[in-house]
C-alpha cells in the first residue's frame, strides 16, 4: 500500500491526498494528534487552508469529467478490489483504528466490518434496476436515469474512523462521483490508510481524495462552488451548522447529529436478554457512538434486572474490555456530568469516576462505566447526551409513559424495547418517533441495504446515509424524452 505518512523527521506527519499523490498542504500549523489510551503524541495532521481544498476539489472536478461515464460495472469492478484490500489489511486497519481512537481491537474490527456491508450493497448497485423507460405517447418515450452529482464531500467524526467513511464514499464514487473526504484531525490516520487501498484498487486520480484540518478546511470544503454535496455525520451542533450553510448555498446536504437513545425495559422482558442488551449498547465503545442507548426506561418493576445491568456493568475490565475516551476535554465533561448529576440527587448505583488503568495506559483517558438509577426525566443526566459510558435509569408506572417520555425528548436516533410481548412490541414499534427502532435488540442499526438516520435533530435533511437513501443522496434523476420521426395525430405532447 502507498505510504500516506510522512516518517522521514521520526515523527508521523499526515499528509492529504490529492490528485493521486499524497501532498503536504500549504496550510500553516500543524495539529497532534494524541493517543487516547496513552496520552501519548503520535503524530500529526496539517491545517489544511481553503487553498489547499481548492486544489483537492479542482483535481476531483477534473477526474469525475471522465469518471462519471465510466460504466457502472467497470466502476464496481474496483469497488471489488478495494474490499479485498481492506479484508487482507484488516490487522493494519484496526490497528490504525484503536491507535488513535482508543477502540479495543475488536470494536475497531467490528467498524471496519460494518463499512465492508456498505460495500458489498454499493457492488450489488450493478444489478438493481434503477431506471427504465416507456412510451408515454405515440412516437415518445420517456427514460429515466440516476445520474451522479459531480464532486461531493464527506466530513466524518472520530469515533468511527473507518466505518462511517465507509458508510459514504463507496457509494459516491460507485455511482459515478469524485468524492473528497475531510476525516476528524483526531483520527487521520485510518482515513489515510483507506485512501491508500482507494489507489492501490486502481482508482483514476482525483477520484477520490483526503483533505486533513480543522474548521477552516471544513467551512471551505461546504463553502466550494463545485462540492454539490456534503455528507457529515457529528454532534447535533455542528450537523445544524453543516447543513445551514451548505443548503444556504444551494447544495444538497445531509448532516446526521446526536442522540439520547432509550431501552424500554418491561417487567416480562427475558432477563438475560435485556441485560446483556442494555451493558452492551451502554458500554461499547465506551458509550461513544450515536447509537448507545444511554437511557433506561424501567417500565413497572424491573429491579432484579436493574441489579443485574449494574452488577456486569461492574465487571467490565477498563482498558481491557472497554476502549478509552477521546481525549482529555471528553473526559471531564462526562466525569463534570456525573458531578452534576449526584448533586442533582440521582443514586449513583455505578461511579466509573478514577478507573484504575496500570502500566503503560494509565496516562489515557480512562472511566468506568457508571449507572445512575431513580433520575427524574427532565435532568440533564436524562435529556442531554453525554457521550460516555453512562448509563441513566427513568422509572416508570407504564409503557405509555415510556412513550410520550420519548415523545418529549428532541433527538430521534434511536428506541428499543425488551419485552416478551409481540404486542408491546408493535405498540412501541407503532408510536415510536425515532428514526431506527429495536425489539429485544440494544444497538438497533439496521443492515444493509437497509438505511441508517434518525429523525428530529439527530438528522438535519432528507434521506439517510446508507443503503437506499445513500443512493438517493448521491445521485439526481435525468429524465429524457425522445422523439425520432412525426406521428399523424400530434398533440401537446409532440
Amino acid at each position: 500500500m502507498t505510504d500516506p505518512i510522512d516518517r522521514a523527521s521520526g515523527n508521523e506527519r499526515v499528509r492529504n491526498l490529492v490528485g493521486g499523490s499524497w501532498v503536504d498542504p500549504a496550510g500553516v500549523g500543524r495539529i497532534d494528534v494524541t493517543s487516547p489510551s496513552t496520552g501519548a503524541v503520535i503524530g500529526n495532521v496539517p491545517r489544511s487552508s481553503a487553498a489547499d481544498v481548492a486544489g483537492a476539489v479542482e483535481a476531483a472536478r477534473r477526474a469525475v469529467e471522465q469518471w462519471r461515464l465510466v460504466p457502472l460495472k467497470e466502476r464496481t469492478q474496483l469497488l471489488f478490489r478495494f474490499r479485498e484490500l481492506v479484508l487482507a489489511d484488516i490487522d493494519g486497519l484496526a490497528s490504525a483504528v484503536s491507535r488513535e481512537s482508543g477502540k479495543t481491537d475488536g470494536e475497531a474490527r467490528a467498524g471496519i466490518l460494518k463499512g465492508i456491508e456498505v460495500v458489498e450493497y454499493a457492488l450489488s448497485l450493478q444489478n438493481l434496476d434503477d431506471g427504465g423507460a416507456l412510451e408515454v405517447s405515440r412516437g415518445v418515450t420517456c427514460e429515466l436515469r440516476r445520474e451522479p452529482i459531480g464532486v461531493v464531500a464527506g466530513i466524518t467524526p472520530f469515533n468511527f474512523p473507518a466505518m462511517v467513511p465507509m458508510w459514504m464514499f463507496p457509494l459516491a464514487v460507485t455511482l459515478g462521483n469524485a468524492f473528497v473526504l475531510k476525516p476528524s484531525e483526531k483520527v487521520p490516520f485510518t482515513a489515510c490508510r483507506l485512501g491508500g487501498l482507494m489507489m492501490d484498487a486502481g482508482f483514476p486520480p482525483g477520484v477520490f481524495s483526503v483533505v486533513n484540518g480543522g474548521r477552516e478546511a471544513v467551512e471551505a470544503l461546504v463553502d466550494h462552488p463545485d462540492v454539490g454535496c456534503v455528507g457529515f455525520v457529528g454532534s447535533s451542533a455542528v450537523a445544524r451548522s453543516v447543513y445551514t450553510r451548505a443548503t444556504a448555498l444551494g447544495k444538497r446536504s445531509l448532516a446526521l447529529g446526536g442522540a439520547k437513545n432509550r431501552i424500554i425495559v418491561v417487567p416480562d422482558a427475558d432477563h438475560d436478554l435485556a441485560v446483556d442488551g442494555v451493558v452492551s449498547s451502554f458500554t461499547g465503545c465506551a458509550g461513544q457512538r450515536c447509537m448507545a442507548a444511554s437511557l433506561m426506561v424501567a417500565v413497572g418493576d424491573v429491579d432484579e434486572i436493574i441489579d443485574h445491568v449494574v452488577e456486569r456493568a461492574g465487571k467490565i475490565r477498563t482498558g481491557v474490555d472497554m476502549g478509552a475516551i477521546i481525549d482529555r476535554a471528553a473526559l471531564e465533561r462526562i466525569e463534570a456530568a456525573i458531578d452534576r448529576a449526584a448533586r442533582d440527587g440521582v443514586e449513583v448505583r455505578l461511579d466509573g469516576r478514577g478507573a484504575d488503568v496500570p502500566g503503560e495506559l494509565a496516562g489515557g483517558n480512562w472511566i468506568g462505566p457508571t449507572v445512575f438509577d431513580r433520575a427524574e426525566p427532565d435532568l440533564d443526566c436524562a435529556t442531554r447526551e453525554l457521550f460516555g459510558p453512562v448509563l441513566t435509569i427513568v422509572r416508570v408506572s407504564n409503557v405509555g409513559e415510556a412513550i410520550e417520555l420519548e415523545k418529549r425528548s428532541g433527538y430521534g436516533n434511536a428506541t428499543s424495547v425488551f419485552t416478551r410481548s409481540g404486542a408491546v412490541a408493535r405498540h412501541v414499534a407503532q408510536r415510536s418517533s425515532s428514526g431506527m427502532v429495536g425489539v429485544n435488540v440494544g444497538v438497533p442499526v439496521p443492515r444493509e441495504p437497509f438505511s441508517f438516520g434518525g429523525t428530529k435533530s439527530s438528522r438535519c435533511g432528507g434521506g439517510d446515509i446508507t443503503g437506499r437513501g445513500g443512493v438517493e443522496l448521491w445521485t439526481y434523476l435525468k429524465k429524457i424524452t425522445s422523439k425520432w420521426e412525426t406521428q399523424p395525430d400530434a398533440g401537446w405532447m409532440s
